[in-house]
């Protein structure tokens, strides 16, 4: 059979560069889909991306689909065949809707019922009458945003301008917005020209004469080849974030690397801020030199060639120098106030109409941040450091430079308090308490940080979730989820000897006393455990934890985060062991027997013991507990572990010889006892049962 390649190129409007690859790859992946789906047969994908378009090649694609045997069901015989043998409606009907002959059809058992199955040839259709579909396939793309243009109701992510599209060296038929397809695109906006492509192996030749690198790979490698010359003909280091390289690779098609300069005055500006300026606002990579210093210097990318880079050049820097001008401005203008006269504007900034000003949020963490060190019994030193970096840690939001740059909050409250002549500690901890801003970034390397950190976010959440504002599906305006993770990140990695649900408590007991709760405290008590619960599976599953085993030990309240992570570990490395299966067995017989039972009124009574087997358990039982109860440190979890595991001997001897549900009513309600009590203890560590062998 022979083969064709398949180029389908779609020509838009400059779509935002945040869209374009996982566009590409959108488009990529539903074609390969596609092509399998209708049994067409193709060798491999590639994808193609520009800001201006979004395309694919598909090589070795099958001139026709494949034919398909298929083996269909249909009614029971019962059904299928009439009182007198014959073929029933049913069963007619059946095989006319499969195309085949009564005569064809035959009975086959399926878990001990006979139905009738029939044998149905499908032969392949050629692929050049298929390709039309593929309109499906465009219009099936999704965008974080789309938008229409002119009459048309038709949305997309820009408007189309062309289509491209080739198998071999002809046009299939398709149709998108109103834009038939034809061997037709377009070079660069400014430096190329419109071009026909004969065949898909062409494409991005011809494209490179017309200065668009067509595969985004090959444009990033040339943006960081250029960069790298610079960095050698110049002597400088220009640190490459993958962000910024991604976002500028995305934002031209033909690229190249150009520097400018800035007056050495703007290097009294903090570091951040001169990085901020160039690479959020004007995508401009920073210079530093080999000590790793920022230099008055910046590598910008150019959507074109090298013709009149200098003015290129010139121009950037008028546009990068009022931009530090302001920058520079609003520093100066910082400089001459206090922390207090800040602090004094906070009362006058909303953080939610039902909680209160930014101010009143201060006071809060204050309160939670001496809770929580109370609870830590941290020493007075790191105390008064604590209600120090609490009272000033949002000084810095009304300050002019963080309103010019919103990501500088925290950054700019360490950089001013510095100069304000706080101590190091407590500057770093307003820098620090904002942290993890995201998924994977660092956490606060300072107690004093950690525990601010803690007690602001406990304190956004808990208020949220007090008044009602819940994240549910993709709606979370407060980043609920990514500071719940926060926290239970901050609370694994420092290990401190305090459950999640003291804290919780902590910061609900502040709310009620302050008449903050809208909803009633249990009910937002079990939403917060609950929502913590779904948190802390998925930092588990980040950690490699099996499913099973997150479910056995996420059983209720989370406790200490370290703690259970010990046990995850714990139960990974028991699963492993032959002899594991049974001891489950023996502690899940525990955790089944007990699981209808009422709670116990009254303690085990070893009086009412009538063999030894009684006594036998109930030792056991003690020093498990006594382990439960003295779990602090990493080791004691598998101290309680190792008692857990001296119980299924005992347990299955007491089966053995011990009705639990006695006639007797004393000895059946302290044995009802005895086991309630003991699957308690079982419980604490595992829900055994949970585990899947």
């Amino acid at each position: 059979m022979n083969k064709r390649d398949v180029l389908l190129e779609i020509g838009l409007e400059e779509m935002p560069a945040r869209f374009v690859t996982d566009a590409m790859y959108q488009l990529s992946d539903k074609i390969a889909g596609w092509f399998t789906e209708n049994r067409i047969q193709f060798g491999e994908v590639i994808p193609y991306s520009t800001p201006r378009r979004l395309a694919v090649k598909v090589t070795d694609v099958a001139e026709q689909q494949e034919d398909q045997q298929e083996e269909l069901r249909g009614p029971a015989k019962k059904i299928a065949l009439d009182e007198e043998g014959n073929w029933s409606k049913a069963a007619l009907g059946f095989a006319r809707g499969q195309g085949v002959d009564p005569q064809d059809l035959f009975f086959k058992e399926v878990k001990n019922t006979e139905y009738v199955f029939a044998n149905k040839h499908t032969s392949g259709v050629a692929t050049m009458d298929l390709l039309h579909q593929l309109d499906q396939v465009i219009q099936s793309l999704h965008f974080p945003k789309n938008m229409r243009w002119s009459d048309k109701e038709f949305k997309f992510v820009r408007p189309i301008k062309w289509i491209l599209f080739l198998y071999g060296s002809e046009v299939p038929q398709l149709e998108v917005a109103d834009v038939q397809a034809d061997r037709t695109t377009y070079g660069h906006r400014f430096l190329g020209e419109e071009i026909q492509i004969e065949t898909p192996e062409q494409y991005p030749t011809e494209l490179l004469g017309q200065f668009v690198i067509a595969d985004s790979k090959e444009r990033k490698d040339a943006i960081q080849n250029q960069l790298e010359n610079l960095q050698e003909d110049e002597g400088w280091i220009i640190p490459i974030d993958e962000g910024l390289l991604e976002e500028v690779n995305n934002l031209v098609e033909y690229p190249t690397a150009l520097y400018g300069n800035f007056d050495e005055e703007f290097l009294e500006l903090p570091s951040e801020v001169l990085i901020k300026s160039m690479r959020e606002h004007q995508r401009y990579f920073p210079v530093q030199n080999q000590e790793g210093e920022l230099q008055p210097h910046f590598v910008a990318i150019r959507n074109g060639d090298h013709a009149h880079l200098q003015n290129v050049a010139k121009g950037n820097e008028k546009v990068l120098r009022a931009r530090l001008k302001d920058a520079q401005f609003f520093y100066n203008e910082d400089k001459k106030k206090s922390i207090d006269d800040f602090l004094a504007r906070l009362e006058a900034i909303v953080f939610h109409e039902e909680l209160g000003t930014v101010a009143n949020k201060v006071e809060r963490i204050q309160a939670h941040a001496e809770r929580s060190s109370e609870l830590l019994q941290l020493d007075a030193d790191s105390k008064n450091a604590i209600q120090r970096a609490a009272a000033i840690s949002k000084f810095d939001l009304v300050t002019q430079m963080v309103y010019e740059f919103p990501e500088l909050q925290g950054v700019m409250g360490e950089k001013y308090a510095k100069l304000f002549g706080e101590e190091e500690l407590i500057a770093a901890a307003i820098n620090e308490h904002y942290q993890p801003r995201f998924s994977g970034d660092v956490l606060p390397g300072t107690v004093v940080g950690s525990v601010l950190s803690v007690s602001d976010k406990l304190d956004t959440i808990v208020g949220c979730f007090g008044i009602g504002i819940i994240p549910t599906g993709s709606q979370d305006p407060y980043a609920l989820r990514r500071q719940a993770a926060g926290v239970l990140q901050i609370l694994l990695q420092k290990g401190w000897p305090v459950t999640l649900e003291e804290l919780l408590n902590a910061v609900l007991d502040e709310y009620e006393q302050r008449g903050l709760l809208k909803n009633d405290r249990s009910a937002v008590y079990g939403q917060l455990i609950e929502f913590f619960n779904i948190r802390m599976k998925t930092i588990l599953q980040d950690q490699g934890v099996r499913y099973d085993v997150i479910d056995a030990i996420l059983t209720g309240e989370i406790g200490r985060v370290d703690l259970l992570l010990r046990k995850s570990e714990i139960l990974a490395s028991s699963l492993k062991e032959d002899n594991f299966k049974e001891m489950n067995d023996s502690l899940s017989r525990v955790l089944n027997i007990s699981k209808n039972l009422s709670e116990p009124e009254a303690e085990i009574d070893p009086s009412l013991f009538e063999n030894e087997e009684e006594q036998a358990l109930f030792e056991r039982y003690v020093e498990a507990d006594q382990a439960r109860e003295s779990v602090h440190q990493l080791e004691d979890v598998i101290v309680f572990y190792e008692k857990l595991s001296e119980l299924p001997e005992v347990i299955d001897r007491y089966f053995d010889n011990t009705m639990v549900n006695a006639e007797d009513e004393k000895l059946r309600v302290n044995r009802q006892t005895q086991m309630k009590k003991l699957a308690h203890v079982i419980h604490a560590f595992a829900d055994f049962n949970q585990l899947v062998f």
